[in-house]
């Protein structure tokens, strides 16, 4: 699957060379115009990387990174922008940017930057079966689609890559930190309010009661577990 880049920008020009460029090397892009578009998109959906210019209409780039981090999201996030001050690099590191070039920048660089952060891909366990069946809940794990009572489900990639790892690891408690290195790609515990966010909209979706599931439970003090009926 190609990766799911997010290009926040409002100078058209730059914008349709970088669409054109990373396109053509294979990447998926979708395009955000101002900083309320950034937000919307930057947390609505997922990707695999946002290119988050700073200055932008209707709300500034460092808005933008810290209200994407403040929902939980913990996708990588390199900063483009015109200003070269350090203060502004220092800033945008803060708030929770993963990287920061100034432009005008050489597109080679642009993209071993862009390769550096996506090396941060989740690592998923290998395919043991097709489809997993627990009661009336279906999961179709190639064609990545989640059914009850032969209903389809409308998740999110990442609440079913979730759900996958959880349901192959059924029966087995798994801590909030597992999830992030497994799921998100990730190690870093300050971002595990992100795990307990996606598992209350998970079960928004595939629990008939949210607050006493069946399926994805509680562990207290320790975390998650898939209970196969």
């Amino acid at each position: 699957m190609n990766e799911r880049i997010l290009l926040v920008e409002d100078e058209e020009a730059l914008l349709m060379t970088l669409t054109d460029r990373l396109r053509s090397e294979g990447y998926s892009v979708e395009v955000a115009r101002n900083g309320d578009e950034g937000v919307t998109h930057g947390t609505r959906d997922v990707f695999d990387l946002i290119i988050l210019d700073i200055q932008l209409p209707k709300r500034n780039g460092f808005d933008v990174c810290r209200d994407i981090r403040q929902e939980g999201v913990i996708t990588p996030i390199l900063m483009l922008t015109a200003r070269g001050q350090t203060v502004d690099k220092v800033v945008g590191l803060k708030i929770g940017a993963d990287d920061y070039m100034t432009k005008p920048f050489e597109m080679m660089e642009l993209s071993a930057r862009i390769e550096a952060l996506l090396r941060r891909a989740p690592i998923r366990p290998p395919e043991q079966e097709n489809v997993l069946q627990f009661g009336d809940l279906r999961i179709d794990l190639r064609g990545t689609e989640v059914s009850r009572d032969g209903r389809a489900i409308a998740l999110s990639a990442r609440e079913f890559q979730l759900l996958r790892y959880l349901a192959e690891n059924r029966g087995k408690t798994v801590s909030r930190g597992e999830l992030l290195k497994e799921v998100w790609g990730y190690s870093a515990s300050t971002y595990t309010r992100t795990v307990d966010m996606h598992v209350a909209s998970l079960r928004q979706k595939i629990e008939d009661d949210p607050k006493q599931p069946q399926w994805v439970v509680t562990v207290p003090g320790l975390g998650y577990k898939f209970a196969a009926l």
